[in-house]
């Protein structure tokens, strides 16, 4: 099911909320070896966060967000193109 983005939300992030977007913080970091002071990390962090506002709330969906907007996905991961077709 895709998830629409209906608008970002100005209420701050509670305990929970911060709780799951360090989950899915900590899981990409570990799965991908991004060192938690680095460049990579902040920029992750941020992108977590604000899709988190925006309405993101699954942490496999977040996940999986934060993967393919920083490029995450590995070349098995990802589908076939129609190259070969």
């Amino acid at each position: 099911m895709v998830q629409t983005i209906k608008n970002r939300s100005q209420v701050p992030l509670d305990s929970r909320d911060l709780e799951i977007c360090q989950r899915v913080f900590d899981k990409i970091r570990s799965e991908y070896q991004v060192e938690k002071d680095s460049d990579e990390a902040d920029r992750t962090a941020s992108i977590i966060i604000e899709l988190y506002r925006q309405g993101v709330r699954d942490p496999d969906h977040l996940q999986s967000m934060v993967e393919a907007a920083r490029g995450l996905f590995e070349a098995s991961e990802r589908p076939p193109t129609a190259r070969g077709i």
